[in-house]
Order: C-alpha cells, then sequence, then structure tokens
C-alpha cells in the first residue's frame, strides 16, 4: 500500500519539475536548467504479465545539452528488489525515447539514502556490463532552510526539505519557516504546499507541528485541504484527549479504592478512626501512598499510626 510520504517524495516535482535542476546542485551534480518540463507515462509494464511502475518520469528540454529524462524513486527504506528494478526502469526509457535517462532517488533517513546511492552491476565484477549510480536526495545533503525569507524564495525546495528531514530535529524549524513564509502566498499556490508538506511527514511526530501551524498562522485559508488538515488535527487533540482522560480516571479510580480499603480494614479491626485520620486519608490521591498506609492498618495498634514516617 503505497503511504502519504512515499507520495509526496515524488509527487513534488511533478507539480514543479524545475525543482530537480535546483536541487541537483545540493546533489553534486551539473543539471542546465530546463526551458520545458513534461511529465510522461510512468507504467512501464511490457507484454509480460509483471506490472513495473515508476513513481513519476519527466522529460527536461534544455537549451544548451538537449532532452533528457529523469525518473523519480521515493525509497523508504531498504530493499535488496529495488536496484534490479531500477535498472529495470532506466533501461526500458532509455530504450523506449531513445534519451540519456537519469534516476533520482529520495529518501528520508541516512541508512536509506547510504544505501541507495551505492553503484551496484548487474553483471560480475569483472563484467559490469550494466552499472545503476542513482543520485539520491536525502537528509544528508538537502538544505536546512530556517529563513523565512529563504523558504519564500522557493517554497516548494523548503517542502521538500522539510519532507526528507521528517525524522530530523532540524524539521521543527523549517516547518516554523515554511509556515511563516505562507502567511501572504495565495491559496492557490500554498494549497499544494500545505498538502505535499503533512503527506511528507506522514506518521513522524513533526506532523503534530504542521497541523498546528497550519491552524494558527495560516489560519485565514478557507480552502478544503487545510480545512482538511486542520479537522486531522482537532480529531487527534479529540482522541489524545479521551485517552489522558482515561489514564485520569483509572488513576482516580484505583485511589478512591484504596481510600474504601484502607478504612475498612480500620473499621474491621475495631478502631477508632477519628475525623483526622477519615478525613486525611479520604483527601488523599496517591494510590502508592495509600498502599503504604493499607499494609500499616494491618498490624497498627492505633489508625493514627498508619500515618507515622510521612
Amino acid at each position: 500500500m503505497v503511504k502519504p510520504p512515499h507520495e509526496a517524495m515524488h509527487r513534488i516535482f511533478q507539480h514543479d519539475p524545475g525543482l530537480f535542476s535546483r536541487v541537483s546542485r545540493f546533489l553534486g551534480v551539473d543539471v542546465p536548467r530546463p526551458v520545458r518540463a513534461t511529465p510522461l507515462p510512468t507504467d512501464l509494464t511490457e507484454t509480460s504479465p509483471v506490472e513495473r511502475r515508476v513513481d513519476t518520469v519527466l522529460r527536461f528540454e534544455t537549451a544548451d545539452q538537449g532532452d533528457f529524462l529523469l525518473a523519480i524513486e521515493a525509497q523508504g527504506g531498504k530493499n535488496p528488489d529495488k536496484p534490479a528494478s531500477w535498472a529495470y526502469y532506466t533501461s526500458y526509457l532509455w530504450t523506449k525515447y531513445r534519451l540519456p535517462t537519469a534516476l533520482l532517488v529520495v529518501c528520508q533517513d541516512h541508512a536509506t539514502a547510504k544505501w541507495a546511492q551505492r553503484a551496484v552491476s548487474s553483471g560480475p565484477p569483472q563484467l559490469p556490463t550494466l552499472t545503476l549510480r542513482p543520485v539520491v536526495a536525502g537528509p544528508h545533503n538537502m538544505p536546512v532552510i530556517t529563513d523565512p525569507e529563504e523558504a519564500r524564495a522557493d517554497l516548494v525546495l523548503t517542502s521538500l526539505a522539510a519532507i526528507t528531514h521528517a525524522a530530523e530535529p532540524a524539521v521543527n524549524a523549517i516547518l516554523k519557516a515554511l509556515s511563516t513564509a505562507l502567511r501572504d502566498v495565495p491559496e492557490d499556490i500554498a494549497d499544494p504546499i500545505v498538502e505535499f508538506t503533512a503527506q511528507g511527514l506522514g506518521k513522524h511526530p513533526a506532523k503534530h507541528l504542521w497541523r498546528n501551524l497550519v491552524a494558527v498562522d495560516l489560519s485565514f485559508y478557507k480552502s478544503y485541504l487545510v480545512e482538511e488538515i486542520r479537522e486531522e488535527a482537532r480529531a487527534e487533540a479529540r482522541v489524545e484527549g479521551r485517552a489522558e482522560g482515561r489514564v485520569e480516571g483509572r488513576a482516580e479510580g484505583e485511589a478512591r479504592r484504596a481510600v474504601e480499603d484502607v478504612l475498612l480494614v480500620l473499621e474491621q479491626r475495631g478502631l477508632d478512626i477519628s475525623d483526622d485520620v477519615r478525613s486525611r486519608v479520604t483527601d488523599c490521591g496517591d494510590p502508592d501512598l495509600l498502599r503504604r498506609w493499607l499494609t500499616r492498618a494491618v498490624t497498627v495498634p492505633k489508625a493514627e499510626e498508619i500515618f507515622e514516617g510521612e
């Protein structure tokens, strides 16, 4: 099942194909800025019954170096089957379109990024034949954008920065810069940025911060996407509130039963229970302390002595 972070990590390039030329400088590769970018079909299935589908394919046209293709894959973890699939994607696209084909893999953790950027050959060491060398975008090389002005200059890149740093401490500062930058941006431009960022954060804790920022900093936006994210935040708050209420309720119930047990033992032993003793026991809400008093209530000669040492 495709998860939201997976979708956001490659669909953001469909939304703004020029993003790759801006990202390439962080990848250590020199890619000319395209004069045009065209999304291509992602279904690479042939007559074979096995379905092969790449996440995103873009065709770039450049003024100086001609056209080339870029296959983009979002990768959530190490998968030993992927290099062979990636080799198929790139060789198939090269064969079909007769254009130079590159592969970009987008990751959200350092271990996956390190694994994905290894060169993998299809043949034995002495006969490598076809060697796959993906370029990888991840937390190791994507920028940490914490200045709202810098974020405003490239909202899509800032969203990608937040997505690729979703599990990193730096993500909070990136999200705050992004939400600040979006305050004076038209809704039709802000909506996809808000959506990509929310999707890309997935189940990482930073999702809660982003939803709060959307609810507060971007409260003037009324689009269905923003309202949907706000509603998710409200729903989570209600669930968390009910969970906290259940925990508090259990603690109160335990304390109430412990109070009854202490007084019952003292009464059954025929000890005189003064108003002060009864009030102190009844007012106590600490289950651990009440258990200590209950233990003493079994043996003390006077009710007041259950409090000794407290």
